[in-house]
């Protein structure tokens, strides 16, 4: 050993204590930067070449590599709770603007117009409200549904458009990951590790986390394979990208995320758009379903008792609201096959309805009983729909009955009309039949998207039929009395409950599910911050630790600088004592 293999030792040291300063300044200067993992250079004491008298000395020190402070585990973990985080207050967000949609905390609600419009029928029975006042209030409880209706539909488009953006974003970070892992790749040929863009591709990856639930499979310098459920979504340096796909099932449109080149649908069951996803289909459309529900069941509990009033001067002429095409015409009104009536929220049923012909100069009255046979079996016994009563059926018993014609208009509507001389009421109804026909309706549509007042009674409200025919007797205010009572009465359309309590029951799960949303977000941000917690212990950068850290190597580099400044002054005397 000489003085050369100190200054040699030295040299090394020169080296070592450059490379740390650099380090620990690397770390401080990204002490702020988000994703970034502090960075430690791994030194080991260099063999000698040979010993002296016996001794072996070392031969300084080695710089084997700079990496990065990282728990692989820990990283996985944060990237679910990122998941979980993010789905959880995307859920929290939906139910909020339900809640908010649906205002049933103030005055201007579903509840309080449904209130209003059985009060103004109540009013109507006790004669303190005009036929005009209650066509107006039903006409605003039909306004009322379709905007609501509307404002979750466009709360609907809004996540569709929320998953667009989602989608698209993720393509973009898919890609980041897909050119880091060929870069990372690229840098690392050499045995060296790409620390930075390390960083920078588990930086893409969290952010993609966020958006939908992954599984990550490090691959070392290969890469890292992205899978998103099962299927993977990165290989190495191919993104596989995704798409946003939309299709119509029974008239609305449904969407999913699959992959760009085969189609092949993704299970997202975490993230935003795993969230927007679950909430488009299970939060906004059940809501929706629950509104159109009650709004079909109201205007055929009301339309069943409007259509079967009457007033003291009986109706000349009725149109139903429903268009019947030629070919359903003659088909059974519980035919399946019949698409005119196979897709209404409401059916007529086995029964029948009356019909009641006045001669207007005498008074005399004939009652005509219409049956509807809708019992879904053929003479024989045997299942079929073929002897069940159609729309012709009825038209053509109406119009057999002196006194009244019955015919289809153009569009397809039953259209009943009184001779001269002669009116007309329909009573004693247990089939629905009328309803479904929409013969003297109130209420036109089918659910809140189209619900409305029935034109002529709108623009005429002495049309208004507040009387009915009861055991042959005329009770002037006998269909007032029936609809107010309907508040209050179970409809076993909506599970024996009355419309009240339906839709309350509706608005209270939204209620009970936006408070679990909002427990389930802020449980889910207690443990990612807890894990951003220990990840910052392992990999955030202390400046109280580098600034020790850059103590320590300037030290060490004085102190090398000094032994190769004694090596030189001895290696000159030595010089010269030759």
């Amino acid at each position: 050993m000489s003085l050369t293999a100190a200054i040699h030792i030295a040299r090394s040291a020169l080296t070592a204590s450059q490379i740390g300063i650099q380090v620990a300044g690397n770390n401080i200067a990204n002490v702020a930067t988000a994703g970034y993992s502090r960075q430690v250079g791994r030194f080991s004491p260099a063999r000698g070449d040979g010993s002296q008298r016996g001794v072996m000395i070392g031969g300084g020190v080695e710089v084997r590599a700079v990496q990065r402070q990282i728990d692989t585990a820990l990283q996985g973990r944060l990237w679910d709770s990122a998941s979980n985080q993010a789905a959880a207050f995307a859920q929290s967000q939906v139910f909020s603007q339900i809640e908010s949609t649906l205002g049933e905390l103030g005055d201007n609600d579903l509840s309080s117009e449904l209130s209003s419009f059985f009060k103004g029928w109540s009013e109507k029975a006790n004669q303190t409200q005009s036929s005009t006042a209650v066509v107006q209030q039903g006409d605003k409880l039909a306004e009322f549904m379709r905007r609501l209706r509307s404002d979750l539909i466009d709360q609907r488009r809004q996540i569709d458009r929320q998953l667009s953006a989602g989608v698209e974003r993720a393509n973009q970070l898919l890609g980041q990951v897909a050119d880091l892992n060929r870069a990372v790749s690229d840098a690392e040929v050499g045995g060296t590790t790409a620390n930075t863009l390390r960083d920078q591709r588990d930086d893409a990856i969290s952010e993609l986390s966020t958006l939908m639930n992954v599984t990550v499979v490090d691959r070392g310098p290969e890469g890292m394979d992205v899978l998103a459920g099962s299927t993977p979504v990165v290989l190495a340096g191919q993104a596989r990208g995704l798409e946003l796909r939309r299709q119509t099932v029974n008239g609305e449109v449904q969407v999913s995320i699959s992959t760009g080149p085969d189609g092949q649908q993704l299970e997202v069951s975490s993230g935003e758009l795993g969230s927007l996803l679950a909430s488009r289909a299970g939060a906004v459309d059940s809501t929706v379903a629950k509104l159109d529900t009650l709004a079909s069941q109201l205007i055929f509990e009301i339309n069943k008792l409007h259509s079967t009033g009457v007033n003291l001067a009986g109706l000349r002429s009725t149109t139903g609201t429903l268009r019947l095409p030629a070919s359903g015409r003659g088909l059974a009104l519980n035919d399946p096959t019949n698409s005119s009536l196979a897709d209404l929220p409401f059916g007529a049923t086995n029964g029948g309805f009356s019909i009641n012909i006045r001669q207007q100069g005498t008074g005399t009255v004939q009652t005509v009983r219409i049956p509807v046979n809708l019992d879904g079996l053929t003479n024989a016994g045997t299942p079929g729909f073929g002897d069940d009563t159609s729309a012709e059926d009825i038209r053509a018993a109406l119009d057999a009955i002196p006194g009244l014609t019955a015919t289809f208009t153009p569009e397809g509507r039953l259209d009943l009309r009184a001779d001269t001389g002669f009116d007309f009421s329909i009573s004693d109804d247990s089939s629905g039949a009328p309803a479904v026909l929409g013969l003297n309706a109130y209420f036109t549509g089918t659910d809140a998207a189209d619900i409305g007042i029935r034109a002529d009674l709108k623009a005429d409200a002495s049309l208004l039929t507040t009387g009915r025919i009861v055991g042959g007797q005329f009770i002037e205010n006998g269909t007032a009395l029936a609809v107010a009572g309907l508040q209050e009465l179970g409809i076993t359309g909506l599970n024996g409950q009355s419309f009240a309590d339906s839709w309350r029951e509706s608005v209270q799960v939204v209620g009970a599910d936006a408070a679990t949303a909002l427990s389930n977000a802020e449980s889910t941000t207690v443990v990612r911050e807890s894990l951003e917690a220990q990840r910052a212990a392992i990999s955030g950068v202390s400046i109280d630790e580098e600034s020790i850290n850059l103590l320590d190597f300037q030290r060490q580099y004085q102190g090398a600088a000094r032994v190769i400044s004694i090596a030189d002054e001895l290696t000159r005397e030595l010089m010269q004592l030759l």
